[in-house]
């Protein structure tokens, strides 16, 4: 899992670290966002990833941790601006929580949930590791969690069609501009030179001027 980070080089490499797995973990893959991006909340992921300790160090399945998974002050959802998932997959949950719940806990804290669907509705059979499974995308429930966190869901049915998807996501990811008191360093700029305006003026004269 990659902590939220402005590096574009810090996502390239840990998306070359992704593992091919056995099985869709929709749900799983919500509520690890959801702790990367809210590591003081104490989410318990030890029923998700069977693990006590998260990646960064933060230790948040303890028995401290708050069993309902429910933030402290639930806010409006999709009212969260400083960040978004996205979630592609291309087939139906067969293990790890609901997405649905795992929607839920999202929408509790703000956070908007984008879909995105590759694959067929009629479901295909893909070979992985010598297994032969059948996947299925499940769109309604894509759709269910899109909603119930004021996110959207997109369908890709093609390389095309998912790079224009990506293309339409980065319309929609906005930049947060917040407006910043600067009279207290203009102050401390004048208090500066005044400064040095008098040490020039001792040096060069004798005397503060």
């Amino acid at each position: 899992v990659q902590a939220p980070t402005i590096s574009r080089e810090d996502v390239i490499a840990a998306i070359d670290r992704f593992q091919l797995q056995r099985g869709t973990a929709t749900g799983s893959g919500i509520i690890l966002s959801l702790a990367t991006l809210f590591p003081d909340d104490g989410i318990e992921i030890q029923h998700v990833t069977g693990q006590r300790n998260f990646p960064g160090g933060n230790s948040i399945a303890g028995k401290d941790a708050k069993k309902d998974n429910k933030p402290a002050n639930p806010v409006a959802p999709g009212s969260y601006a400083s960040a978004a998932i996205i979630m592609l997959t291309d087939g139906q949950r067969t293990t790890g929580p609901d997405p649905l719940d795992a929607a839920k806990m999202a929408a509790d804290r703000g956070i908007r949930v984008y879909t995105v669907g590759i694959g067929t509705t009629s479901g295909e059979i893909i070979g992985f590791e010598g297994w032969s499974m059948r996947v299925r995308l499940d769109e309604e429930t894509l759709k269910n969690v899109s909603v119930l966190t004021h996110g959207e869901y997109f369908y890709a049915g093609t390389a095309e069609d998912l790079k224009k998807v990506y293309e339409s996501l980065s319309s929609r990811m906005v930049v947060e501009r917040k407006e910043t008191e600067v009279s207290a360093l203009f102050a401390a700029l004048g208090a500066l030179l005044a400064v040095t305006a008098a040490g020039l003026s001792l040096w060069w004269f004798g005397r503060v001027a």
